[in-house]
């Protein structure tokens, strides 16, 4: 992702689609995805500032656009890992979330759910999904106050994987991401839709 902050509105989501529709094309053994931002920030969440001036219509279709993403990415028939270069905020952590694996960089930038922060209500799928990707604990913590959790509190937390240093981290994604696309890849793929599905299909 390489727009300054990669903030979050319908021309984020149509080029996000157009990367799925390329990726799930015709994916072939050895696959793999890769997230990452730029500097010091992965995603700063939702441009509010542009999202507030939509319609009723445009909203409705942000959200069933949103919702598709997430889904779409936690199904993608092989390994997905995120490289959090720096802030992943509100939904830039969600994207963070629909992958498989998180690693963060070690010196700088937190991930948080800020929506209570930002005034920006949950809807009622993304609190599920969260339920279904994060200890009941740090669900908690987490949208009742908008923790902003650092790499090693995110490690605790269950928000990240690992962490690298700046130099290294797109390395280290890269590497468990090459692992991973090692395993048979029908196999990996019955296995991880299995997974996810219940959260797929809360945000149908």
């Amino acid at each position: 992702m390489n727009n300054g902050e990669n903030m979050i509105c319908l021309d984020w989501q149509r080029r996000m689609l157009e990367i799925l529709d390329q990726l799930e094309e015709s994916p072939v053994a050895g696959t793999a995805m890769v997230l990452v931002g730029e500097e010091k920030f992965f995603s700063n969440g939702l441009n509010l500032d542009v999202l507030r001036k939509l319609d009723g219509a445009g909203w409705t279709l942000f959200a069933t656009q949103m919702n598709e993403i997430h889904r779409r990415m936690l199904m993608l028939p092989f390994p997905t890992v995120a490289a959090v270069n720096g802030h992943a905020f509100a939904g830039g952590a969600f994207i963070a979330l629909s992958c498989d694996y998180r690693v963060m960089r070690e010196d700088r930038g937190w991930i948080c759910i800020s929506e209570v922060d930002a005034g920006v209500p949950l809807p009622q799928g993304m609190m599920e999904f969260l339920r279904l990707r994060l200890p009941a604990t740090t669900v908690r913590d987490a949208v009742l106050t908008g923790k902003r959790y650092t790499a090693d509190d995110a490690i605790a937390a269950g928000f990240a994987d690992g962490k690298a240093s700046a130099e290294l981290l797109l390395g280290m994604a890269t590497e468990l991401a090459i692992d991973l696309a090692c395993k048979e890849p029908d196999i990996f793929k019955a296995i991880k839709q299995a997974y996810y599905a219940p959260i797929a299909e809360g945000l149908k």
